[in-house]
């Protein structure tokens, strides 16, 4: 199967090198041109539009920083949907709206091609490794065919139901993580005034009823200094507005993420839009004269789980 990607950023960028690493037949496409060159001197091929990529490989792939971004390039004049035709796949793996993706699944359908949502969660480091999770939105016909991709990109898949379905829980999920980050940032700052040792902080929280992901990832890279998660604030500021409007759709009277949006926007203001997430506890820090520092831990995250063939995992 001939795979064409769009979007070598962060996460896209990582997903691809595990598409050729496995040697697969891919395409790339990406508007930096080092990004593109370095996949090209490994062996992949390029293209000069999304049209052109459409039309020469079997399975697309796109992995955008936002929908407005998605969106034109899908339904520009020299876009993926203009080089569509029947039997060809678009995989969506951005985070995304759900209604975004759900409107160009069904341009795409009516093309005679397939669609799927397909977000991935789990962290830069393990998208590197082929560790990520990956939750996937369509129709099972269409996901079994794509089931040997994404298991190379992926170790956990799970299929979440009809179009747009993987969209709704990556938004969720990425919530969660967002109001996890909020918390760990203020109960850091808590425990320095307090006087607690902040490595000491860190074990307490790990082997607790308190330990969470971010924690055991994020708040190492805090306790570090560098702050480096490979996530930035504008990106948090989307995600959780996207959370915030499917509540407001589906009429939650939500509390929480009004505050969290509003405490990122603030760290948006502050620290510029393309300042790492997690230098959120700088507000904290300045507000209180501290510094949020332990010793030993690492500058960013790197996976070391063992390398193990991805799997398809079936909800109780």
């Amino acid at each position: 199967m001939k795979i064409g990607f769009i979007g070598l950023g962060n996460v896209g960028g990582k997903l691809a090198g595990s598409l050729l690493r496995d040697g697969f037949d891919l395409t790339v496409r990406d508007l930096d041109d080092a990004l593109v060159r370095s996949f090209v001197d490994r062996g992949a091929a390029s293209a000069a539009s999304p049209k052109e990529m459409a039309e020469k490989v079997d399975l697309i792939i796109t992995c955008l920083p936002s929908p407005t971004v998605c969106s034109t390039v899908m339904e520009s004049e020299d876009g993926i949907i203009a080089g569509l035709g029947k039997g060809k796949i678009w995989l969506e793996m951005s985070t995304t709206d759900d209604s975004e993706v759900i409107r160009l699944a069904n341009i795409v359908k009516a093309k005679g091609a397939m669609a799927m949502d397909c977000p991935v969660s789990g962290g830069c480091h393990r998208a590197a490794t082929g560790n990520i999770s990956i939750f996937a939105g369509g129709e099972r016909e269409t996901f079994d065919r794509v089931l040997p991709i994404l298991t190379t990109m992926g170790r956990r898949i799970l299929h979440t139901g009809p179009i747009g379905s993987a969209s709704v829980l990556k938004v969720v999920t990425n919530y969660l993580c967002t109001v996890h980050l909020a918390a760990l940032a203020e109960a850091f700052a808590v425990a320095k005034k307090a006087g607690m040792d902040m490595n000491t902080t860190y074990e307490a929280i790990r082997i607790s009823s308190g330990n969470s992901f971010v924690h055991e990832t994020e708040s190492q890279v805090i306790l570090n200094g560098s702050r480096d998660i490979n996530f930035t604030m504008d990106l948090v500021v989307k995600d959780v507005g996207l959370f915030d409007k499917l509540a407001n759709v589906n009429k939650v009277p939500v509390e929480i993420s009004p505050l969290v949006l509003n405490i990122f926007k603030d760290g948006q203001e502050r620290y510029g839009p393309r300042e790492f997430s997690p230098n959120i506890i700088k507000r904290l820090e300045e507000a209180c004269g501290i510094q949020i520092l332990g010793t030993g831990f690492p500058a960013e995250m790197t996976d070391d789980a063992p390398i193990e063939p991805g799997y398809e995992v079936k909800p109780h």
